[in-house]
């Protein structure tokens, strides 16, 4: 079979991004425009800010995709962009983009889930590196700052589906890691620093309790109660911690440490170290180590429940080391094999998008003209 190229694009929140992926399985160009300095000040993604930064980036990034790989609108097989889930003007400046080019060059557009995105990033550097072939079932967690989801998945022929049997009744983890970091002064995006700091902590300083879920009603009406044990929840450990900053007097010092941070002209993570007390980073430690327990008990009693073959653990939290570390260690004495994209692969980016599409190429599952973005966009 010939080789196929297809150009993804993929802008469901805060990175303008493009790659050129071959045939599915081998990563040509990857660019990624990030928007963090722009949502800094504010603490998190504004979306009207996003969206102008999308249509300020996605012409450059993806001129500059294809120039890295050597090649062109015409010399693509075909475009892939993503539908949803996301920030609605935010997709709607990819798919909009994505519409115009396949009107302007017939080529075929190919619309693609963001979350089969991030289980395709797996399946993609897998294929890439020559692994062996992946045994069925497959639980996914997807795990980032907009999403946590469990997704029980099934090949069919060149195809996957998916049935959802877990996910977050209210805070994604990613989400709580930002909002815990933004009063504990150590700046946004949190995630990647607390997971630093949390190295420097003792994680078994503040017990905190494990979520309880309480009620069916959400997952009744979606159809899931029997699944309701592998749901998440994180607002509780959000607001315990905030609970323990006020029970513990420690504003004072997050105050002081806030007005450090932001008074630096070039933040470094040794900077924010340097600004934390010891109470902090225990805090730290101890928030990190409780919501990676909950991913990954829960994450494992579902694989035991669903008799799966196979783990993949994805999103921009599976960059988080702590969760790494646990899922080898654990899942191994489970003999389950689990698999991670690489760090780069994890956030969000358009070689997953690309990978994702090629399945769909092959079913010659190609999007309708008036194809629109859909921000609450369910996988199926």
């Amino acid at each position: 079979m010939a080789d196929t190229y297809i150009l993804g694009i993929e802008s469901s929140c805060d990175e303008t991004a493009a790659a050129v992926v071959r045939s599915g399985e081998q990563v040509i160009s990857n660019v990624v425009s990030s928007q963090v300095k722009v949502h800094q000040p504010y603490g998190g993604v504004v979306p009207e800010l996003a969206s102008r930064e999308h249509l300020r980036n996605i012409v450059p990034v993806v001129r500059e995709a294809l120039e890295k790989a050597g090649k062109t609108y015409d010399s693509v097989d075909a475009l892939a962009v993503t539908r949803g889930p996301g920030l609605a003007g935010a997709l709607l400046v990819g798919v909009s983009f994505a519409k115009a080019i396949g009107f302007a060059t017939g080529k075929p557009l190919i619309a693609v889930n963001h979350l089969e995105g991030h289980i395709h990033a797996v399946l993609l550097e897998h294929k890439q590196a020559g692994g062996a072939e992946i045994e069925f079932p497959v639980l996914a967690l997807v795990v980032s700052g907009g999403h946590t989801h469990l997704y029980l998945a099934e090949a069919s022929g060149n195809s996957w589906t998916y049935r959802n049997i877990g996910r977050t009744r209210d805070d994604a983890a990613g989400e709580a890691f930002d909002k815990v970091a933004k009063p504990l002064g150590s700046g946004y995006p949190g995630r990647p620093v607390v997971d630093r700091l949390s190295k420097h902590g003792d994680p078994k300083a503040v017990k905190f309790p494990p979520s309880h879920i309480k009620g069916k009603d959400r997952a009744v009406r979606e159809g899931r109660a029997a699944q309701t044990e592998f749901d998440f929840s994180f607002s509780g450990i959000k607001t315990a911690v905030l609970r323990h900053v006020e029970t513990h007097n420690l504003q004072p010092n997050i105050a002081a440490r806030q007005q450090k941070i932001a008074a630096l002209k070039d933040r470094k993570f040794d900077d924010i170290l340097a600004a934390c007390d010891r109470e902090t980073l225990d805090l730290v430690a101890s928030f990190q180590r409780t919501v990676v327990r909950d991913l990954v008990d829960k994450t494992l009693d579902a694989a035991r429940a669903c008799d799966v073959r196979t783990l993949f653990i994805t999103g921009g939290v599976a960059a988080n080391s702590e969760l790494r570390e646990a899922f080898e260690r654990d899942a191994a004495q489970q003999g389950l094999p689990a698999y991670f994209p690489s760090r780069p692969l994890s956030t969000d980016n358009a070689a997953m998008i690309a990978a994702a599409a090629y399945p769909k190429w092959l079913a010659k599952d190609f999007a309708p003209a008036d194809l629109s973005a859909e921000a609450a966009l369910q996988l199926r």
